[in-house]
């Protein structure tokens, strides 16, 4: 008997390691680099959607090998200047995208507006770009981050908040001052340099250019 409930337990102990294993070409970014500061702010209330998003069980960083790699370099060559990095998100489930769906589509949820979309009308969300059925981050090879200070964590001004909805986010935006638009130029010019693509209507945002799985949107959660 003493054997089998040993044996029981050693059986559940991995199935419950195999089911934390990350899939195939994924790996966790902090594992990955060094200096990386991990705020992922769809693990929180901190979000235009108020709440905490489906699929997010934890503060864990999760992105494609070669994402990992090239930020790698990105992160390297920034930290040479007392600079690093703070992510605010990567890869994301399918199924936080449909909980954005869902939130879109209540207009009777204006929790956040003042934060995030002051200027924006809720029903035009879709229709503007703001929110859509699918993300290249589904993919696992974009993500959202910006640039601190080494030393101190605090991050740099880039002139708009991460996820605000507005014209003022955009990269080349003519309504920051001249250092938010050097810090902007610093993160983007660096991440180019190393093989990401930027948004152009958000500063944030890059994707690897060599994406690995440019046409699959996973599921699996952050956790």
């Amino acid at each position: 008997m003493k054997n089998l409930i040993i044996s029981s337990m050693l059986f559940i102990t991995l199935c419950f390691a195999q089911q934390e294993k990350l899939p195939e070409g994924f790996v966790y970014l902090s594992e990955y680099l060094t200096h990386v500061e991990i705020d992922l702010r769809y693990f929180s209330k901190d979000n235009f959607v108020g709440d905490t998003v489906n699929s997010y069980h934890s503060n864990k960083c999760i992105i494609s090998i070669e994402a990992a790699k090239a930020l790698k370099k990105v992160n390297e060559e920034l930290n040479a200047k007392g600079i690093g990095l703070k992510v605010f998100d990567a890869y994301r489930p399918q199924g936080a995208v449909n909980h954005f769906v869902r939130w879109a589509k209540d207009m009777g949820d204006t929790l956040t507006k003042s934060k995030y979309y002051p200027n924006e009308n809720k029903k035009y969300l879709f229709k503007r770009g703001y929110i859509a059925s699918k993300s290249g981050h589904s993919r696992g090879s974009t993500i959202d981050l910006t640039l601190i200070d080494l030393e101190t964590k605090v991050e740099l001004d880039m002139g708009s908040g991460w996820d605000f909805f507005g014209k003022i986010s955009w990269p080349m935006s003519g309504k920051v001052t001249a250092e938010q638009k050097e810090n902007r130029m610093l993160l983007r010019n660096t991440m180019i340099k190393h093989g990401f693509k930027p948004y152009e209507k958000e500063w944030w945002h890059f994707t690897l250019k060599d994406e690995p799985y440019p046409d699959t949107y996973f599921d699996f959660p952050v956790k």
